[in-house]
């Protein structure tokens, strides 16, 4: 597909808006190199992509910190990475009119306008009530950056490519929140909470600084408007989902997160039907007729298997290192980074792979090795190795690269131009919610379990089912074949 830049192509970013007078440069060539200008572009969005993704996980060992530091108790503590979670779940459906509306540049200076505002913010926070509204003006420039620099990509990239700059993209994806446990922990070690964000926001603010003097426009803007009821519904909708799965599992959580799943499947539904009948004006909020596209459906699935079995892991391997093991904070981020590097590094020479043989091998042996991985984990007791566990979360590392650069790029290929940004939205939407359910589900298990036969009985039932679940990313996995691009060739 020659990512011939047409209108939409920039769904997200790329709306390179030209709606505006400035010229179009840079555009996907048919085959062959990308010009300078498309390289300076997708580099720019990809470290700032990195930033913002690192500060999502960074926070995850401080919060003990915090809760003493800060004079709160634990369940108002996690709101900083539970507020986190559902601000991105809200703005991410957004994305894609977001992107259509704004140029290429507008979108990443807000993007990184916010980021950088909120990292400030968190720096200088004077209390826990500020530190969380910091938070949540940091997800708002997160959640659209990872769109903004699938949809670029997609307009900038030739399709013989596509494989091997996706696969640089799981660096960021993947080594960014696998350091960020690392990373906080070194700092943590060295000095106050706040210099989590004071490191931070030099790389941020020079980002943005690169970004306003090279970023050029790409693609076209589409002609949308936005649909306030939709926006209001996305809401209760992907917010309620999220909060109501990240918080059914724990110990004190009630009625409440029942309820927010009820209006946030109710929300949903409505949120869906809503879309079917603005289609019809070409004027929805999230274009679901990317769903039409069969590759497209059945990546996404593949991504929401896969998103759920390592959400899960990332929860429940820490606390096995450090209740049954005995790790601390720090060798526990020290443990796992291995596995985080491994996935990031091995992203562009599977990329390189996809480009040549397809998806089907891949995607087949990855989420095979999923399941086999999970199930050893299943087996873990207070005597294993930790030479293993991290043997084991290497070799699960591997196997997500494997799934995670074909399903993006396999699910993106088909769609015409004006569709990017809704299926990268969809894409990373589907992510935020079942990554969710993942941890609620697993972690469920496992509290349910080790209140009866303790803890080791607890992370062994709940990788179980994580090792269930993974099933379907086999069958999935078998389904996906290779796909051409249908903006080369104008529609569906």
């Amino acid at each position: 597909m020659s990512t011939d830049v047409t209108p939409g192509a920039s769904g997200e970013s790329v709306s390179g808006a030209l709606a505006s007078k400035e010229p179009v440069r840079p555009q996907a060539p048919v085959s062959g190199k990308m010009s300078r200008e498309s390289v300076t572009v997708i580099v720019t969005l990809l470290v700032a992509t990195f930033v913002v993704i690192l500060n999502e996980t960074i926070m995850n060992v401080a919060l003990q910190r915090l809760m003493i530091d800060l004079n709160v108790n634990a369940p108002t503590v996690q709101w900083l990475a539970t507020g986190f979670m559902l601000t991105m779940a809200v703005v991410i459906p957004t994305t894609g009119f977001i992107l259509q509306k704004l140029s290429t540049r507008a979108s990443f200076m807000l993007a990184m306008g916010l980021f950088s505002g909120g990292t400030l913010l968190a720096a200088l926070a004077p209390g826990f009530t500020v530190l969380l509204l910091a938070r949540i003006v940091q997800a708002g420039g997160t959640a659209i950056m990872l769109p903004l620099l699938m949809t670029t990509i997609l307009t900038l990239v030739p399709m013989s490519r596509r494989g091997a700059v996706m696969g640089n993209v799981s660096i960021a994806i993947s080594v960014a929140p696998a350091m960020g446990p690392t990373v906080s922990g070194i700092i943590l070690d060295h000095f106050s909470w706040r210099f989590m964000f004071v490191f931070v926001l030099p790389v941020a603010l020079a980002a943005l600084a690169i970004g306003a003097k090279f970023l050029t426009n790409v693609g076209e803007r589409g002609k949308t408007t936005l649909d306030v009821a939709s926006v209001i519904l996305t809401v209760p909708a992907f917010g309620g989902l999220v909060y109501g799965l990240s918080q059914i599992g724990g110990a004190e959580a009630g009625i409440v997160p029942v309820i927010a799943l009820v209006v946030g499947v109710l929300a949903l539904a409505l949120f869906v039907f809503r879309q079917l009948r603005l289609q019809r004006s070409d004027s929805p909020l999230l274009d679901l007729r990317a769903f039409n596209f069969r590759m497209f459906t059945v990546s996404t699935l593949l991504m929401v298997v896969a998103m759920m079995a390592l959400f899960g892991g990332v929860i429940l391997l820490p606390l096995y290192l450090q209740n049954t093991l005995h790790l601390e904070p720090m060798q526990t981020g020290l443990a796992l980074l291995p596995g985080g590097l491994a996935m990031g590094l091995l992203g562009p020479v599977i990329g390189r792979i996809f480009d040549k043989v397809g998806p089907l091998p891949l995607t087949l042996s990855g989420s095979i090795l999923m399941v086999l991985t999970l199930w050893q984990f299943s087996r873990l007791d207070e005597a294993s190795a930790l030479g293993w566990v991290i043997a084991l979360h290497v070799l699960l590392s591997l196997g997500l690269a494997l799934l995670f650069t074909p399903a993006f790029t396999t699910g993106l290929n088909p769609l015409p131009p004006h569709l990017y940004s809704h299926g990268s939205a969809i894409m990373s939407t589907a992510q935020q919610v079942s990554g969710a359910a993942g941890t609620a589900l697993l972690v469920s298990v496992f509290a349910v379990v080790s209140a009866s036969s303790g803890l080791v009985a607890g992370m062994q039932s709940a990788f179980l089912v994580a090792t269930v679940i993974a099933l379907a990313a086999v069958v999935l996995g078998a389904m996906m074949r290779r796909t051409e691009g249908s903006a080369a060739h104008g529609g569906h």
